[in-house]
């Protein structure tokens, strides 16, 4: 096996011996079926003055959860790098694969990949669990919105690019983690940063700066890629906005990156 076959695979084991994965993925996964759920059964048609003109996005409403479910994603991330600099085994870690941008690499795949898996089931179970509800809630084929189906294109794209979303904020974690080593404060700023231009949003009266902050803020551009009506209106396109929190993600790793080698372990 090369020696970057072994990184991984020493990676997964320290990632899934960890006390704590198991129940964030699950903590992922649950959180984005029950808040999705919860939201989606709270709305329905009669604040509209007709089912068929009410123009809900229900594939987005039956995916808000992940905006919940992205903190255990965070979590996850950090603790990856983070967990190892607390324990001080990472001095170990770098002994064994001195080159450590493969070390790095290594966590990247590992995260990356327990990330997806979850985020597919929890994403999954949300289109189903909305798929039930939704009829009983006056969204039916005969009102305009046919069932949700994950083979369906516009529905697909936004199944898919949530996976990608909760992948992304996990490698943008992964790569704060590595900068700054502490976890708590890891976590913190990256909670921060996906949070708070949302909140401030709120506050700017000007229209132009709403939608700047929107086109270029980690979590409203990334999450773009759940909407699938009115694109048009949209301060950023689904897959352009997915791009943006990608730059955030390959920022945050190269920054890590360099600081995990010109820094002592």
């Amino acid at each position: 096996m090369s020696a970057t076959g072994c990184a991984v695979r020493a990676e997964w084991t320290k990632l899934r011996t960890l006390p704590s994965t198991g129940w964030l993925l699950l903590a992922l996964a649950g959180l984005t079926v029950a808040v999705g759920a919860a939201v989606t059964g709270s709305v329905d048609t009669t604040h509209c003055t007709s089912p068929a003109g009410c123009q809900e996005d229900t594939p987005k409403l039956a995916l808000s959860g992940v905006r919940l479910g992205q903190v255990a994603a965070v979590v996850l991330g950090v603790l990856a790098v983070g967990g190892e600099y607390a324990a001080g085994t990472i001095s170990a870690t770098l002994a064994a694969v001195p080159r450590r941008g493969t070390v790095l690499a290594a966590k990247a795949a590992v995260v990356a990949g327990a990330v997806a898996a979850a985020g597919t089931a929890g994403v999954l179970a949300s289109l189903a669990a909305a798929r039930g509800l939704l009829p009983g809630n006056g969204f039916t084929a005969a009102n305009g919105y046919p069932p949700l189906s994950p083979l369906d294109g516009p529905t697909a794209r936004a199944a898919a690019g949530t996976v990608l979303y909760l992948v992304l904020v996990a490698l943008l974690a992964l790569g704060v983690g590595t900068a700054v080593r502490e976890q708590a404060a890891a976590i913190t700023a990256v909670l921060g940063l996906l949070w708070i231009v949302p909140i401030v949003v709120q506050f700017v009266g000007d229209e132009a700066w709403r939608d700047r902050l929107e086109k270029f803020a980690p979590m409203s551009a990334g999450l773009a890629v759940q909407s699938t009506r009115a694109l048009e209106r949209l301060p950023i396109g689904p897959w352009p906005g997915l791009a943006v929190l990608a730059g955030y993600a390959a920022a945050a790793l190269l920054v890590g990156a360099v600081l995990l080698a010109v820094r002592d372990a």
